[in-house]
């Protein structure tokens, strides 16, 4: 495998003035190595030749895929059980990775260890050593909580809550998981992606300074939309069409967006204290769009008194743009998939990494994960993953309501969008009117708090 293009401009003048947050992120989310040499199909297991097994549970696309990661990632592992809300989309997903792996050994799913419905997670989670978490995100703490009361080792995708009672239970969880040395690995994949650990190492070498500013995106067309289909419930066509309902997903802003957010934070070393913001929807306004936005604005106000700029659009033939943009006291850094850029504020190119073929960051997180778990490690990555999606859905909080949100108030709320218990019988936490429509937030009316 190629090594990524790297080229850096040394200073005359070498400061080390990041925060402890910084010098101590790359530790707990995949380490500030790059890994242009990482045989991505399987690694040496150095102290622990048992054999893993893995549970998935959500067995979306998203689930099928790291599902396939996580059997790549190690040499001695088995996908041994499934769980689904729905039975067609296990079975697809089963055929899918099926398909991918060859007929491998290392898929074993018994007819008996296929599971569906709103209490499958638990039985498969009950038959593995490693469970990966795909679910919508709605479900994730209550999956979560349950993988670490029970000593399971976890993938898990972003976000990881809806809400904010969501994100104290992750962060309950997390704190568990560490004091049990249970490996939690978040699919806030830029942690494991060489152009961003290259541009951190840059960062902690204060080449830019203090971030003081910066802007990030992420703007697209949008994703796909799933019709209601006859004799459907209204609970099932929601859990089918979950990208539209903020109890299932929390709006692209925490789906999608999170992530860039999320590069903000890990940049600068911390957590926003308010957001600030407007939204609304346009372009992807009919039923099946359910309740949420189509553009979100935000500033986020940090500790440090940095502000970024947050955008994100689902509108068709629109600007397309995913990257981070930031400011600091001596220069630059801009980042977009394998690209990383430090300029001085005279114009000059301080560094860059042009990665073409860098490793897949989706398949380098599980890599760490499995050699984790077998060199006896602890990732540490769910306290993390709670704070951002928490900073993701202040942004929410603050373009739904017009308001300014603060990071104290928020954390406070008491607001629970996901029912404890659901059942095929429960009626949907959002119902429509009689026309078929959902009721849409609207600025200086809608409580979020």
């Amino acid at each position: 495998m190629k090594s990524p293009i790297t080229k850096t401009i040394p200073f005359t003048k070498d400061k080390k003035s990041r925060r402890d947050f910084v010098k101590n992120t790359a530790l707990f989310t995949g380490g500030a190595m790059l890994l242009p040499n990482l045989q991505m199909n399987a690694m040496v297991n150095v102290f622990n030749d048992k054999k893993l097994s893995i549970a998935l549970v959500g067995c979306g696309g998203r689930g099928t895929g790291a599902a396939i990661q996580a059997l790549k990632a190690d040499e001695n592992v088995q996908l041994v059980a499934m769980a689904d809300a729905f039975e067609d989309r296990l079975e697809s997903s089963l055929i899918n990775i099926n398909k991918e792996m060859g007929e491998s050994k290392k898929v074993k799913v018994k007819k008996k260890h296929k599971f569906v419905g709103f209490d499958a997670a638990q039985k498969a989670m009950d038959l593995a050593d490693v469970v990966i978490l795909a679910t919508p995100p709605g479900f994730r703490p209550q999956h979560f909580e349950y993988a670490i009361e029970n000593g399971k080792h976890v993938f898990m995708e972003k976000p990881v809550a809806t809400d904010m009672p969501g994100v104290r239970k992750v962060l309950a969880a997390a704190e568990k998981a560490k004091a049990n040395k249970l490996n939690v690995v978040v699919g806030l994949q830029r942690h494991y992606q060489d152009s961003y650990l290259a541009a951190m190492e840059q960062l902690k070498q204060d080449k830019i300074g203090k971030i003081v500013s910066g802007q990030v995106y992420w703007n697209s067309g949008g994703v796909w939309v799933r019709e209601r289909k006859p004799g459907q419930s209204e609970l099932e066509y929601q859990m089918r069409n979950w990208y539209y309902f903020n109890w299932l997903c929390g709006d692209h802003i925490l789906e999608q967006h999170i992530h860039n957010i999320d590069v903000a934070n890990w940049f600068i070393g911390e957590y926003p204290i308010s957001a600030q913001g407007m939204g609304g929807r346009q372009v992807r306004n009919g039923k099946d769009h359910g309740e949420i936005f189509d553009h979100h604005f935000v500033e986020f106000t940090y500790p440090s008194g940095a502000v970024i700029s947050s955008q994100c659009r689902h509108q068709p033939d629109t600007m397309n743009r995913v990257s981070e943009f930031f400011q600091g006291t001596k220069g630059t850094v801009s980042t977009a998939g394998d690209k990383a850029t430090l300029t001085d504020w005279m114009g000059n190119t301080i560094f860059e990494h042009r990665g073409k073929d860098d490793p897949n960051p989706y398949q380098v997180e599980h890599i760490k994960l499995f050699e984790s778990i077998r060199n006896g490690g602890v990732l540490a990555d769910a306290e993390n993953g709670a704070k951002s999606t928490m900073s993701a859905i202040i942004g929410r909080m603050a373009t739904y309501s017009g308001k300014v949100v603060t990071w104290d108030e928020a954390m406070k709320s008491e607001l629970s969008l996901v029912p404890d218990n659901l059942s095929w019988d429960a009626p949907a936490p959002v119902q429509p009117n009689a026309e078929g429509e959902y009721d849409i937030p609207t600025p200086g009316k809608t409580v979020v708090l």
